[in-house]
């Protein structure tokens, strides 16, 4: 649905050469794009289960909290590179098995999964740092990232404390965000029958059951230092995650496009998530196979059907031709956007 982006025959033309493009060049071979994937789901899984096994094998406690901090970081990447995929349904020709591969993974994270699928692909996909369109954008009032929101004193600190909120975002989301989404009303809701409340309780039960009983009955830890561990977990997962997600969209060069009082957004589809996104790394492989396509995040946003195994190739082909329609993609390093949303994060945090 592309109906409430204004309509500019240039860039429509222009992504209709790119989808031309594309589907010329970019030609999947099913049965090497299937060792791919099953070579990379037994790297990220046999890490997965490694780093949680050695929960129990490790006898000092320093290292156990170690293993627990490993196997958060591994766990992420997992999700990055599979559960991401799942939800858009590019790996299995069958809806209903890339929903259940996408929920089993992403409960190794906490989550829970139908209500961000819901919010991702609906209405992140649909228009990127769009206020009341994206809701990826309810972030938390100590963060202001979009120009003319609401702004706070404290928001002129926001660039230095914001790596410390960042460690806590994974244990509101786990306990608190999920919870208030599943007995509120934010604007994104579906109806929820029995079935969604049942997944939601087994995904927080497998969750909470895998990572804090069974380790506090079975790795022969003191609770204290099996609660620390997971507390360490979180904080350091979640510093990599935000970074890693507020980086895809909230950086100095980045977009936002605003919608009038009915609806419509100043900005062509096209523009609106070429100019709302930035990669990190686009062309490298390495990158890639790490990020699980996060770092292609421009090729992500206009080809979400297809897996990530192919951004490195789609953007090299949208560079191209964007460059040559006199559109300049945003692009940093990794760390290179680390130090670009922090510099938007002080911009914003003069009052305008």
């Amino acid at each position: 649905m592309k109906d409430k982006h204004i309509y500019v025959a240039a860039d429509s033309q222009l992504l209709k050469a790119i989808y031309k493009r594309v589907s010329q060049e970019v030609v999947a071979n099913k049965f090497a794009f299937m060792r791919i994937i099953a070579l990379k789901f037994l790297v990220y899984f046999l890490l997965t289960l490694l780093a949680y096994l050695a929960l129990y094998r490790m006898v000092n406690p320093i290292g156990f909290i170690g293993c627990f901090m490993v196997y958060g970081f591994i766990a992420l990447l997992f999700a990055f590179n599979f559960s991401h995929d799942f939800s858009h349904n590019t790996i299995f020709k069958s809806r209903r098995l890339n929903h259940i591969c996408f929920v089993a993974i992403y409960t190794l994270v906490g989550a829970h999964a139908e209500a961000w699928k819901l919010r991702h692909v609906n209405s992140h996909h649909y228009a990127p740092n769009v206020e009341d369109y994206d809701s990826d954008l309810k972030i938390s009032k100590l963060i202001r990232v979009v120009p003319g929101s609401k702004y706070y004193w404290f928001h002129a600190y926001q660039h230095l404390y914001a790596p410390l909120a960042y460690t806590t975002y994974s244990l509101f989301w786990i306990f608190i965000k999920d919870f208030v989404i599943l007995f509120g009303n934010d604007g994104f809701a579906v109806k929820k029958g029995f079935k969604y409340y049942l997944s939601f309780a087994l995904q927080k039960s497998i969750y909470v059951g895998l990572l804090l009983v069974l380790p506090l009955f079975f790795s022969g830890q003191q609770w204290y230092v099996v609660a620390f561990g997971f507390l360490m977990m979180h904080l350091s997962q979640s510093l990599f995650l935000l970074f890693t997600f507020f980086m895809t969209h909230h950086v100095e060069e980045t977009q936002y496009p605003k919608a009038d009082v009915q609806g419509y957004i100043n900005a062509s589809w096209l523009m609106n998530q070429v100019k709302s996104s930035n990669d990190m790394h686009p062309f490298s492989k390495t990158a890639n196979f790490i990020l699980g396509g996060f770092n292609n995040h421009i090729a992500h946003h206009l080809f979400p059907h297809y897996h990530h195994v192919y951004y490195p190739q789609i953007s090299k082909i949208l560079y191209e031709m964007l460059n040559e329609s006199g559109i300049t993609p945003n692009c940093t390093s990794y760390f290179g956007g680390i130090k670009s949303h922090l510099k938007l994060l002080k911009r914003m945090g003069v009052a305008a």
